[in-house]
């Protein structure tokens, strides 16, 4: 299974429009994408996917699935949209810290060991994630946390978009400190998959920064803020926008299209992933079919 998480220390890069994005370009190509975002704030993944309508509720929610207080199984989680399977945000995240402090206070006073930053991946591990999905794609908060700490250790992979300014590469160094910290802490690797520039204008300084960037830069993508704030104001994806809710079809937009679609083909190619039915980067058109 190929798992990675969406992060940057920098707020306002398209973290999770890119994670959204390339879960549809896996799905678009034949594969099945779990999409888990981890993010309290009301401006998240589920809700531009529109699948948070539940989330001041008192409902069954991955919290208490983490917490050991499940109301039900993990599956009836589960909302689909765009070929996409996702686990709605709730607003339970927001205390999640406390928690999990709480549920680790209890089992210690038990006597039995209790990993806060372990427990999402305990959930997927006994839900039969990695058997049931080929992708699993994390979007945590950009705030260093639980939320955080579980993504990455459950997916042990890293997508990065960037800012390609000053403020963008502090946070590419901020981020190797917090994964040389992470590792030591729970024992485990922590590779980078992909950075992904984000707004490039190809000025000489954006150059630069981009050529100090030690990690695989397979895109880069420009300043595409029209279509993105479309895919927030249409709650879907960008394939989807374009496809349904633009009055036409621009070049440079389908060539954004094409480059989520090259992003997925060489994220799957790095763990070995042959996806079944690849489309032409982007053919919007693309008729989806499952192996």
């Amino acid at each position: 299974m190929l798992a990675y998480s969406t992060y940057s220390e920098a707020g306002g890069v398209g973290k999770t429009t890119t994670a959204a994005n390339l879960a549809v370009a896996h799905a678009r190509a034949g594969l099945d994408p779990l999409v888990v975002p981890l993010d309290p704030q009301d401006g998240d993944l589920s809700r531009l996917f529109g699948v948070d309508d539940d989330r001041t509720e008192p409902v069954d929610n991955l919290v208490r699935h983490l917490i050991r207080r499940p109301k039900g199984d993990f599956g009836d989680l589960i909302r689909t949209v765009e070929g996409v399977d996702i686990i709605p945000e709730h607003n339970m995240l927001s205390d999640l810290a406390e928690y999990l402090q709480r549920e680790k206070e209890q089992a210690e006073a038990m006597g039995e060991a209790f990993g806060v930053h372990a427990q999402l991946l305990r959930v997927l591990r006994e839900a039969g994630v990695p058997d049931q999905y080929d992708v699993l794609i994390c979007d945590p908060p950009a705030t260093e946390g639980p939320h955080l700490y579980n993504a990455i250790n459950a997916t042990r992979s890293l997508v990065i978009p960037i800012e390609p300014s000053a403020k963008g590469q502090a946070a590419v160094e901020g981020l190797e400190e917090l994964v040389a910290g992470f590792e030591e802490q729970l024992d485990v690797e922590v590779g980078v998959l992909a950075a992904i520039p984000m707004g490039f204008k190809n000025t000489r300084d954006q150059r630069s920064i981009l050529e100090a960037i030690e990690y695989p830069i397979p895109e880069v993508v420009g300043e595409r803020a029209s279509l993105m704030e479309g895919c927030w104001m249409q709650q879907c994806s960008a394939f989807e926008y374009v496809r349904e809710h633009r009055d036409r079809r621009r070049d440079y937009e389908i060539e954004t299209l094409a480059q989520f679609d090259r992003l997925a083909r060489h994220l799957e190619r790095e763990v070995g992933l042959e996806a079944p039915n690849p489309p032409e980067p982007g053919d919007v058109d693309h008729e989806v079919m499952t192996a």
